[in-house]
């Protein structure tokens, strides 16, 4: 495309068009792009509201952990942990279930749980078949003295049919899979072959008999045939476990005792000759925790607010949420309940357990103070945690929980604010179909106009060639 300059210095467009030398695509282009500027701010716009949109979500995002941490502090669970010690825990462990109270007892071990077991005698040949009959268990109870067993009520005998052909080892297996409430197993010594029954549990009621009812030789109790199983067979009975609890006997069939300390679990490892002392004392370390992940929460919402409200007057720049009024209000509102009061507790603001505020709102621990706190616990307790029915006195963590409820319900701050930038983005996606649909009709338009004009100049330019062919030949005939 050509320039010329016209006697005005005015700059004009020029270019071999279809006809007239006019180039309408470019001037027609020109033109277009001129009317398609508010597209520009347009989207801009639009890119703007959906950085705010997922500004927003991350904040959301933040306050739901806020809340959460809150959440924590306002727990009994909390605040009801405790810890258990063992002066010897490979004699003795114990452990508490939450709000046990703080209590100091001492455990003698003076016996473990055992779990009856028998040993049939040396069985030879190895590997020989043992011979036909029935073996007959039965779980129960034995007496010592005299010697007598009670079978356990509700609880019928289990008999395990034996071929002509097996051996221990397959009747070993056929108890074990008879889910008798033993285990069997084969011992293998230089006498011979014995099978040796334990007891699946422990405890003096967890024993069991084994007879022989059938033996293919009609005498069950000689050391021949299948009864050589229990013929001239060493037992052990099953024992409960023994302890002393501040000197009073207790016993268990398991080595746990379970309770017999209001809310304490005890386990007995191994006999003792001197008690153990074990300790019950409230979990300073859970609370200590859960206030450092709320100041932890609470220092990542503040310093996000903060990044997204600031001014910076040197470089004149702002962050994406300057001067909007409603991440401001949600900034103030956070930083005052920091500052409110708490009625009911010897603590009154977080700066009393060492928990201040720095310049740009973060939090900060002093651990010296609050280690001094925490051996206070019913009151630290209160301090997050009283409910006084008023939202400017309740406890900090039930403030902060309420707060953020109100926050992130369904008609809440988050949801109503995303509803309305996305009622912007909505607006400004018909905004630019407009201004598409207004450019598209001016660049028909203009297509029209100008190549009507084309055709209109091509048509002069053909009558200015006609003139002055006729005047070239007026002057040469007169000439």
């Amino acid at each position: 495309m050509a320039t010329t300059v016209s006697s005005t210095g005015i700059g004009t467009l020029s270019s071999p068009g279809i006809g007239s030398g006019l180039d309408i695509k470019s001037i027609v282009s020109q033109l277009v792009a001129i009317e398609k500027k508010p597209l520009d701010t347009l989207k801009l716009q639009a890119a703007t509201v959906q950085t705010k949109i997922s500004a927003f979500g991350q904040i959301k995002s933040q306050i739901s952990a806020l809340a959460d941490a809150a959440g924590t502090l306002n727990s009994l669970t909390t605040f009801n942990a405790v810890t258990t010690t063992s002066s010897n825990t490979a004699a003795v462990t114990a452990t508490a279930v939450g709000g046990t109270a703080a209590n100091n007892f001492s455990i003698k071990v003076d016996s473990l749980a055992k779990a009856q077991s028998t040993a049939s005698g040396a069985l030879l040949p190895v590997g020989g078949a043992l011979g036909a009959g029935t073996l007959r268990l039965q779980l129960g109870k034995w007496t010592v003295v005299p010697v007598s067993f009670f079978p356990q009520a509700g609880v019928g005998p289990v008999d395990i049919v034996v071929s002509a052909t097996d051996t221990v080892t397959d009747v070993a297996s056929n108890i074990n899979g008879s889910n008798a409430g033993v285990s069997a197993t084969v011992l293998n010594d230089a006498s011979g072959q014995r099978l040796l029954l334990r007891s699946k549990t422990t405890g003096e009621s967890a024993g069991y008999s084994l007879t022989v009812p059938a033996d293919a030789d009609n005498d069950t109790g000689d050391g021949a045939g299948l009864s050589r199983l229990v013929f001239g067979s060493s037992i052990q009975y099953g024992a409960d476990a023994k302890i002393q609890v501040n000197d009073i006997p207790v016993s268990s069939s398991t080595n746990t005792f379970a309770n017999v300390v209001s809310g304490v679990s005890v386990t007995a490892v191994a006999e003792t000759s001197t008690a153990v002392d074990i300790a019950v004392t409230p979990n300073q370390g859970v609370v200590k925790s859960a206030v450092e992940a709320f100041v932890s929460a609470f220092n990542v919402v503040n310093q996000s607010l903060n990044e997204l409200t600031k001014y910076d007057p040197a470089t004149r720049s702002a962050g994406l949420l300057q001067g909007d009024s409603t991440a401001i209000g949600l900034q103030t509102a956070l930083r005052g309940m920091l500052l409110s009061t708490t009625k009911g507790s010897a603590y009154s603001r977080l700066t009393d357990i060492g928990i201040t505020q720095q310049l740009g709102g973060n939090l900060v621990v002093d651990n010296t103070i609050l280690g001094a706190a925490l051996s206070n616990g019913d009151e630290i307790r209160k301090l997050f945690k009283s409910d006084n029915s008023n939202p400017l006195t309740n406890g900090v963590a039930l403030k902060f929980q309420d707060f953020s409820k109100g926050l992130l319900a369904t008609d809440g701050f988050f949801s109503t604010k995303d509803a309305s930038l996305k009622r912007s983005v909505e607006l400004n996606t018909k905004d630019q179909a407009r201004v598409n649909a207004k450019v598209t009709r001016i660049e028909a338009n203009l297509n029209r106009r100008y190549s009507a004009l084309d055709v209109q100049l091509n048509s002069l330019s053909g009558l200015n060639a006609y003139v002055t062919q006729q005047i070239a030949l007026w002057n040469k005939s007169t000439g």
